[in-house]
């Protein structure tokens, strides 16, 4: 039976692991590494109590490393998610979101912010899916607005935002 709880710091070397196989299949072993960069062990040294694992008797399946914004109260961030592809399309990351979605607003947060590539559709039509919003871009592309060099030189991004709760309302 699976269980989603708090990540912790021990789960950091796992959870690279995973990345690098499980995108092992969309992208070369070097490709996949690259991507693994983009969790360093700052994110659960710092952002344990905000990131969540899901696990089996076979380790981890899946996880979700978001935090709560230390310059705003009003806001949370989803930086990267991961399902074991054997599990995809099953729901486990709409459960992985509702959870961080339902911790978060316990935890005072109005609204989630998460950004991707805009070549990652399959991203997109997810969060859309989970009820985000397309932030307004600095340029359009296929319809998407574009925030230009978001990450750095030609590292454009799409940006999205979604309210968990409304002012003077409880969590959604």
């Amino acid at each position: 039976m699976p269980n989603m709880r708090q990540a912790r710091l021990a789960d950091h070397q796992t959870i690279v692991e995973c990345v690098q196989q499980w995108w092992g299949d969309s992208r070369t072993p070097e490709q996949a590494r690259e991507l693994s960069l983009l969790l360093p062990k700052l994110f659960l040294q710092f952002f344990s109590r905000t990131s969540l694992v899901r696990e089996d008797g076979t380790g981890i399946t899946a996880f979700l490393v978001g935090f709560y914004a230390a310059d705003n109260e009003d806001e949370a961030y989803i930086h990267f998610i991961g399902v074991d592809p054997r599990l995809r399309g099953q729901g486990v990351a709409r459960a992985l979101y509702e959870e961080f979605f339902r911790r978060a607003a316990e935890g005072g947060r109005r609204e989630v912010r998460a950004v991707t590539a805009p070549t990652n559709t399959g991203s997109i039509a997810f969060h859309r899916a989970m009820g985000f919003e397309l932030e307004a871009g600095d340029r359009e592309c296929g319809g998407l607005p574009i925030h230009t060099d978001y990450d750095g030189p030609g590292q454009d991004r799409v940006c999205f935002h979604r309210m968990i709760i409304s002012p003077g309302q409880e969590a959604t």
